[in-house]
């Protein structure tokens, strides 16, 4: 045998070894996952992205997209916000107002606006019980004002931040992601760029869950 086929033979050997050990490497993680995770199926339970997108960094993201006026979404949020208390530490949660049509928008830009003002925390479920609990009509700047400054916003300052730069940018990223996901309704949770969940129950952070050690998985293996 030549020098040349002895040194080809080697690489190929070392390629083979390297994707070997990356196989196991997910394997091994997904082992780690409760016997339940093995039910959930892609094209079923989740869609992977055909064009996913890279994330930097060492965090996973898991982004929720919703509207006020879903009920969909009004019935995922307390299963989400319970997930969201005990999350891993190295997954960063993100909630983003969809803008997929122009009444979308006006939510999502009151949303962003308090979010600036430092009241997201505050009013985020109150806005969702408003409209779907107690029926209120809040799809536009001047109905969506009073009812902000009822909650403690200052009105001027909330109408200022309405159509500024800065919400208009947040508008715009939120516009582009739910492009970039393929996005055509909410509720939807997307994990680490790739995967994307629909639902409106106690299953989906559980897939979440699961998705969120797959990529982690899939990371580590990448390495």
């Amino acid at each position: 045998m030549t020098e040349g086929k002895i040194e080809k033979g080697k690489i190929m050997k070392t390629f083979a070894m390297r994707t070997l050990g990356a196989a196991v490497g997910v394997a091994l993680g997904l082992a780690a996952l409760p016997a339940s995770a093995a039910d959930f199926v892609a094209g079923k339970d989740y869609t992977v992205l055909a064009n996913p997108e890279k994330i930097d960094g060492n965090n996973i993201i898991v982004r929720e997209f919703f509207w006020y006026g879903c009920p969909h979404c009004y019935k995922l949020e307390p299963y989400m916000r319970q997930w969201a208390q005990t999350k891993p530490a190295d997954v960063v949660f993100l909630q983003t107002p969809a803008a997929l049509n122009p009444v979308w928008e006006q939510n999502a830009r009151g949303f962003y606006a308090a979010q600036l003002m430092g009241y997201q925390n505050k009013t985020h479920q109150a806005m969702f019980d408003a409209i779907q609990k107690d029926r209120q009509k809040l799809f536009d700047q001047a109905s969506l004002g009073k009812w902000y400054a009822a909650q403690g916003l200052d009105i001027n300052k909330f109408n200022n931040l309405y159509n500024s730069f800065a919400v208009n940018t947040r508008i715009a990223r939120s516009v582009d992601a739910a492009q970039r996901y393929q996005l055509t309704g909410v509720p939807a949770v997307v994990v680490d760029g790739k995967y994307v969940v629909s639902g409106e129950d106690g299953r989906v952070p559980q897939v979440v869950d699961y998705l969120v050690k797959k990529a982690r998985a899939e990371r580590a293996a990448a390495k």
